[in-house]
């Protein structure tokens, strides 16, 4: 029912009447109350201290006290990625603003809703020489953050302390996710602001009016070739689209690979799986898109990066339906047939009805010609075979111990390098958001606070972080915050002392010139652990990787840091060489 002038006067009415009157910072922290937010991760400083004194007040917000603003960035990230939730950090001016950029950055490659609310110094001290300064008139927080976010912006007005954090918290979490930034100048902070007790709003993703056109013309090119194939990105994650994928698979029959950041979006024992193409993928998987029987793909939420297509053939000649919420995601690397803007769930809901009310299926003689082919591409190993020893540790064998022992049911985080690669080549995830790394930006130190911010959400769940002796110390102040707050996360740390991808690209493509790769003189990590009140294991033998797990495991209450001395020359498969095709992978076999 349209409501009259009357009706809104007595809107405005009522909310002059329920009103009150507080602190802006007092304000902000009523919106994320509002918002549902159960956590904020960060590290005080005197202009943030208005903003932490508001904390103190409430009743619904508890605070994880970081040991690096950088650190508090990827437990938000983390947070948000396990929860569907809005992930909050916070950091004072100057360093603190600049120490989180890089875990912000990562949220924004990922596609994570994040909000970062830094400090900033008096406005009457703007340009005047004040320390920390990240004023318009020092170094400029809110312009530093800009490329690195959907929305950078400084609070202008006291009284406009609600609208703006409701802004950015809608920004936050409609369309593309991604981070957003409220800059707090300490004096406004203190300053008198008005809050409008409010209902949580729910933000929807979904774009309403999708193309019905384009619906039809891409369900009737699927339905018309022998050999189609889906790859789902992590939109698919953004918009909770993955039962929607599922039954779409299962009604059509159209075999899915996921993209590296996608892995679990749909079961990897699912027999329409093929597993992950690109960066960290199956072969038999690249063998599929690399086909010339290919002759139908259709792309949901990804928009076919580098590591999922390499230097992909820009003039693909089999038809695309490329579909995403984004339209600047859409053929970014290849030339689309038909695209489709839209929330992904809406979209594959709608394509799910139109295939049930039409005859039209894919030729089953020729979706069973393909499958068989596939399987042979399977049989023949997919890139996954390694020789096991029993003398030295296999770094895979880790992964496939660590899998069987936690039921492939355990969320896995992890750095940046080999071991990731060998975690989201060996462990097998059928459920979505349980691995969670970082896979856009490629930071090395996320592995071990994302964990923390997936354990605080998930406090009776396992959570195991896979790292390596050079990501892990990066942020290792953090095992400080984990006994702090009683985290009993499982660090596995496949150590090969070396940064193990740069020694492998100096193997392959450098003539084995080692250039500053080696890791010389770490810690010892039994004793490092031990001294943050945890518990270290050294694991040297083949023989002894399971038996360590599972006492690990058997730990419930404790964080455990295992560090497996691992084959210094063992290598990931398959490999592709940066800017390079799909169709030049190199596998073990080729050397």
């Amino acid at each position: 029912m349209r409501k009259c002038p009357a009706d809104n006067n007595i809107n405005k009415i009522e909310s002059i009447k329920i009103a009150i009157t507080i602190t802006a910072a007092e304000v902000l922290i009523q919106c994320l109350e509002n918002e549902g937010v159960e956590v904020i991760f960060g590290v005080p400083g005197g202009p943030l201290t208005p903003f932490y004194e508001a904390l103190s007040q409430s009743k619904k917000i508890r605070h994880v006290l970081a040991k690096h603003e950088g650190g508090a960035a990827y437990m938000a990230n983390g947070y948000a990625r396990a929860s569907r939730k809005l992930g909050v950090c916070c950091a004072t001016s100057g360093p603190g603003g600049t120490n989180a950029l890089t875990g912000i950055a990562a949220s924004a490659a990922d596609s994570v809703p994040v909000l970062i609310i830094t400090a900033q110094v008096a406005t009457s001290n703007f340009g005047a020489g004040a320390a920390q300064d990240g004023s318009p008139l020092g170094i400029d927080l809110v312009q530093i953050y800009k490329p690195a976010t959907k929305f950078s912006t400084m609070l202008s007005k006291p009284s406009r302390m609600q609208d703006l954090a409701q802004r950015a918290i809608r920004i936050a979490q409609t369309g593309r996710p991604g981070p957003v930034h409220i800059n707090l100048p300490v004096d406004f902070a203190k300053q008198p602001s008005e809050f409008i007790p409010r209902s949580r709003t729910e933000y929807l993703t979904m774009n309403q009016s999708v193309d019905q056109h384009a619906i039809k013309n891409a369900l009737a090119l699927l339905m018309a070739a022998k050999n189609p194939c889906i790859i789902a990105g992590s939109g698919v994650l953004a918009s909770n689209a993955y039962d929607s994928l599922e039954k779409f698979a299962n009604r059509s029959g159209i075999p899915v690979a996921t993209t590296p950041k996608a892995k679990g979006v749909f079961p990897e024992n699912h027999l329409l799986s093929l597993g992950v193409l690109g960066l960290s993928g199956h072969a038999h998987a690249e063998s599929y898109f690399n086909s010339p029987l290919l002759d139908a793909l259709l792309v949901i939420g990804s928009s076919l990066g580098e590591t999922v297509t390499y230097n992909w053939r820009e003039n693909l000649s089999v038809p695309i339906i490329h579909i995403d919420i984004d339209p600047s995601s859409i053929a970014k690397r290849v030339k689309v047939d038909v695209p489709v803007v839209g929330d992904l769930k809406l979209v594959l809901e709608q394509l799910l009805g139109v295939l049930r009310a039409s005859p039209q299926r894919p030729d089953p003689t020729d979706l069973a010609a393909w499958w068989k082919q596939v399987d042979e591409w399977r049989v023949k190993g997919g890139g996954l075979r390694y020789k096991n020893s029993t003398e030295i540790i296999k770094p895979q064998f880790v992964i496939e111990k660590l899998c069987e022992i936690t039921g492939g049911d355990a969320f896995v985080t992890s750095d940046v390098g080999q071991h990731q690669m060998w975690a989201a080549q060996y462990y097998k995830f059928n459920k979505p958001r349980r691995w969670i790394n970082s896979g856009g930006l490629g930071t090395m130190g996320f592995g071990l606070p994302a964990a923390m911010g997936v354990q605080l959400i998930n406090p009776g769940a396992t959570v195991a972080c896979v790292t390596g002796e050079g990501s892990i110390q990066m942020n290792i102040q953090e095992l400080s915050t984990c006994k702090q707050f009683h985290l009993p996360i499982k660090v596995i740390s496949l150590n090969n002392r070396y940064l193990g991808m740069v020694r492998q690209w100096q193997e392959f493509f450098h003539g084995n010139r080692y250039s500053e790769s080696y890791m010389d003189a770490l810690p010892d990590f039994v004793k490092l652990a031990e001294a943050y009140g945890h518990v270290g294991m050294r694991i040297e033998k083949p023989s002894d990787v399971e038996p360590a797990l599972k006492e690990a495991f058997g730990r419930k209450q404790q964080l455990v840091f295992m560090d497996f001395i691992t084959d210094q020359t063992e290598n990931v498969f398959p490999m592709v060489q940066g800017g390079k095709g799909l169709s030049e992978v190199i596998l073990a076999e080729d050397l």
